[in-house]
């Protein structure tokens, strides 16, 4: 188990962040796709906003990855058009958690989800240089 910090911490903020990309990690048999890509967007997400904490932005309370990811270049931080990709995960935020998606998540999909979270926390940790514990 992970130390915990205050939320106002950006290491708390990445270790969730990690907490979330180690489940959406956990494929089995039992396990839709959709919640584990949904995982895969809130890693992306945390971790995003451990970058706001960190540069005392105001942390927006929203969940698409393109309007925070622009919210971070307005206050002066350049970011990789490779992390922007990530905003491909927005829709996990809401449209696959519940039941009702039209269309299974396929295992491409699911393989690029994991690996655009991975990559934008791999991305935050380096901005606010946080180590891995």
């Amino acid at each position: 188990m992970p130390v915990k910090f205050p939320s106002t911490d950006p290491r708390e903020w990445i270790q969730r962040a990690r907490s979330s990309l180690a489940i959406a990690r956990c494929q089995k048999p039992e396990i839709y796709r959709e919640d584990l890509c949904y995982q895969a967007q809130q890693a992306a997400e945390k971790a995003i906003k451990a970058v706001f904490i960190a540069r005392a932005l105001p942390l927006p309370h929203i969940h698409d990855l393109l309007d925070l990811f622009l919210r971070l270049e307005k206050s002066g931080l350049a970011i990789p058009d490779a992390i922007k990709t990530a905003s491909r995960l927005t829709p996990f935020a809401v449209h696959t958690r519940y039941p009702g998606f039209e269309f299974p998540v396929s295992e491409e999909e699911y393989t690029e989800a994991l690996a655009l979270a991975e990559s934008v926390v791999h991305w935050a940790e380096n901005v606010i240089q946080v180590k891995k514990s």
